[in-house]
């Protein structure tokens, strides 16, 4: 089964691969020679995720019949602070503005994070598969704090400000396969893959 992944972002194709049972290829938007904008305007992790899972399903699915492509998902991922009401959450990937870095994003969290001592947070992915059917969910999240500076160069986002629950290290401090052990991307994609298998 081929399907299709509505990201342009290497670093979530580098994790999700791996994780899918053998028989399903991935195509990418890198793939498909596609890097425009894609829609996301919903206010919550699952409306963007299917928002952007029909929009990319909508545009290519018509012109890969031959390809054998069934369906397309698309993920969301949100870091929720509990200091600072739940933000930057949906808006994660764009904290600190349009066009800007996560390097951006990450000082703009640790300049309001300065001086609080309650530094819990909750990392979550959801994942929406359509064309096989109704839409479909898989969530995904881990607990864990806020460092105070940043640690590691691996991972991307918010990696290395997020140590999870149980470790004293950052996510960016692991290698892909510690991460993908306990991630909220993986446990996403685990119950996604799951599913996959039952197809």
């Amino acid at each position: 089964m081929k399907l299709l992944f509505a990201s342009q972002n290497k670093h979530k194709i580098e994790e999700i691969r791996p994780l899918l049972p053998p028989a399903v290829e991935l195509v990418s938007l890198t793939d498909l020679g596609f890097y425009e904008e894609i829609p996301e305007t919903s206010p919550t992790l699952q409306g963007n995720a299917l928002q952007k899972a029909q929009f990319i399903f909508d545009k290519f699915h018509s012109l890969l019949p031959s390809e054998g492509v069934g369906g397309c998902f698309a993920d969301d991922t949100g870091l929720e602070v509990y200091a600072l009401d739940g933000r930057p959450g949906v808006y994660s990937a764009r904290y600190a503005g349009e066009g800007k870095s996560a390097d951006d994003n990450m000082e703009k969290l640790l300049a309001e994070m300065q001086g609080v001592d309650n530094r819990s947070a909750e990392f979550k992915t959801i994942i929406a598969l359509v064309g096989l059917g109704e839409p479909m969910y898989f969530e995904g999240a881990v607990k864990g704090t806020i460092t105070k500076e940043k640690h590691g160069m691996h991972g991307f986002g918010y990696d290395p400000v997020f140590m999870p629950e149980g470790f004293n290290i950052t996510f960016a401090q692991m290698s892909l396969e510690e991460k993908n052990k306990l991630s909220h991307r993986s446990r996403a994609v685990k119950k996604f893959a799951e599913h996959l298998r039952g197809i």
